[in-house]
């Protein structure tokens, strides 16, 4: 199947790719194989369907469609038991040629083993935009496990946390705490349903998070922030007994004292990686418009300039950048 790409996203993980960061090799092989065409935010409309798609994929021309970002083997371990957002051979569009290009570019082919959804029409070209990104949010907040009770702190504001924020607020945990330096995004992050937010560059943390729990600490603490200083200040912040959550991609490594991990406070310690089975939710929370992309999509530009498009995304000027082809791309 091709489609005709709509849009893009820039995510971070492009930024770092673009900027050489050291986390995308793995000994003396790159995870990113040049040349490829990035772009992992993808979405479109079907344009042309091979022998047996329309049956396979259960689309038609013209269809609004998103695949999610990564591409099962479909015969490792993980693929066969179901948990294929861990497949060993990890092949993610964008990344890998082996399995197809990336959504950067007018068109874009889609596999027979990818994972595809319907987007509504009724659901606005910038929420279509944000369906994988909020289904790693999704995904995030669901592995924090988020009780009523729960004095909830989210590190990091950028577009996938204000997507957590508000993600998490539809859980109505007892308090929401969002840590970011950007006086913008600690307003959209207000503005989403944060009940508190903090500079920790003018603010101690520490000790607001601690007024607000009776000294014990937050209950979840989600890492978001892309730096490794992000986990250190969890673990200071987090109670005894807390959840742990790791989301994100760091160009360098993060080191801590695990002793915080075990002996002292006997935390659960979790990851998050993709949106594995929450695309259907992400798409149904913005066509109820509970999630929007409103505030979080700051900036456009056509392909030709995606490199100013990526210069701005990694920069604090913008929180999503997106790119669009040129109107009246030809064939494929």
């Amino acid at each position: 199947m091709v489609i005709r790409i709509e849009a893009c996203g820039v995510c971070a993980s492009d930024c770092k790719c673009w900027s050489g960061a050291a986390m995308f090799w793995s000994g003396d092989k790159p995870w990113v194989k040049a040349p490829v065409i990035p772009g992992h935010e993808f979405y479109g409309r079907v344009f042309s369907l091979g022998p047996g798609a329309r049956d396979h994929f259960g689309v038609e021309i013209g269809d609004r469609v998103i695949a999610e970002q990564i591409v099962p083997c479909e015969r490792c371990r993980y693929c066969r038991s179901g948990q294929y957002w861990m497949c060993e051979v990890h092949n993610i569009f964008g990344f890998q040629r082996e399995v197809a290009d990336g959504g950067m570019a007018d068109f874009m082919r889609i596999p027979r083993n990818a994972r595809l959804h319907k987007i509504p029409d009724t659901v606005s070209a910038d929420d279509a935009a944000i369906i994988e990104p909020l289904a790693c949010a999704i995904h995030t907040v669901n592995r924090g496990d988020i009780q009523l009770d729960d004095v909830v702190v989210i590190a990091g504001a950028g577009p996938i946390g204000l997507m957590m924020v508000q993600v998490a607020r539809l859980k109505t945990p007892r308090a929401l705490i969002v840590i970011d330096p950007v006086p913008s995004r600690r307003l959209l992050a207000k503005h989403f349903g944060a009940d508190h937010v903090i500079d920790p560059v003018g603010q101690d943390a520490g000790e607001i998070v601690r007024g607000l729990t009776q000294g014990y600490g937050c209950d979840v603490y989600i890492e978001a922030t892309g730096s490794p200083a992000g986990v250190g200040q969890g673990l200071n912040l987090i109670r005894k007994l807390g959840r742990f959550v790791e989301f994100s991609v760091f160009g360098a490594p993060a080191t801590v004292d695990w002793s915080i991990i075990g002996d002292r406070k006997e935390l659960d310690v979790r990851g998050a990686h993709l949106g594995p089975y929450c695309y259907p939710i992400a798409i149904d929370l913005l066509a109820r418009g509970l999630v929007t992309s409103k505030g979080i999509v700051t900036h456009r530009y056509l392909l030709p300039r995606w490199d100013e498009a990526i210069e701005m995304a990694a920069s604090l000027d913008s929180v999503k950048v997106l790119m669009h082809p040129v109107a009246g791309a030809g064939e494929p």
